[in-house]
């Protein structure tokens, strides 16, 4: 993690906050795809949210219709995800269903596109937390810093299936630099305050 975070990171004052996936179906220990250390990544999220006002995005991971290509194998080995009787569990987690913000739906891991950066202004920088940090916030940084945005991950609002996956993902982006910077959640704020 950089100590001499550039620019973007510094100038806070358009980046929004892009709060990946925290949904019923990754928090609750009854689903297959229970996240442990949800509730660590919630708490390092709810931090961010004063300082972010009403650049606040919320994004929701929803299957398809009907899976197409890879996701069709991908489903086939999680079919709960497509039984409608589970359409609750896409719910975004009760601490989150009421929090005035930009929402955007995608059967994608990956958020970010040309139009998710229109719904948010095309802004120059986001900060990204939420799960799992192995999977959505790793797509989203990509298509982000491809896209031209500086993108802050918030380490310790991010939580991975693992441990060890979450590091892993970490390091991965951390290759991006300056592109994607890792921060922890103090930094963060203490940028956005300045």
């Amino acid at each position: 993690m950089s100590e001499n975070m550039p620019e973007p990171f510094v100038n806070a004052t358009s980046r929004w906050l892009m709060i990946i996936d925290m949904q019923r179906i990754f928090a609750e220990p009854s689903s297959e795809w229970v996240t442990p250390g949800y509730a660590a990544a919630s708490a390092g999220i709810q931090r961010l949210l004063g300082a972010f006002e009403s650049r606040v995005c919320l994004t929701r991971f929803l299957p398809p219709d009907q899976p197409t290509g890879a996701w069709t194998t991908y489903y086939e080995k999680w079919p709960f995800a497509l039984d409608p009787v589970n359409a609750p569990l896409y719910e975004l987690s009760e601490e989150f269903g009421s929090i005035p913000a930009t929402i955007i739906d995608r059967t994608t891991f990956g958020k970010w596109d040309a139009e998710a950066g229109r719904a948010l202004g095309n802004p120059d920088a986001i900060v990204l937390a939420g799960v799992t940090t192995d999977c959505c916030v790793l797509s989203t940084a990509l298509a982000a810093a491809d896209a031209g945005v500086h993108v802050t991950v918030a380490a310790d609002a991010c939580v991975g299936v693992t441990d060890a996956d979450h590091r892993r993902a970490l390091d991965a982006m951390a290759l991006y630099s300056p592109m994607i910077d890792i921060a922890e959640v103090n930094n963060i704020l203490a940028s956005v305050a300045r």
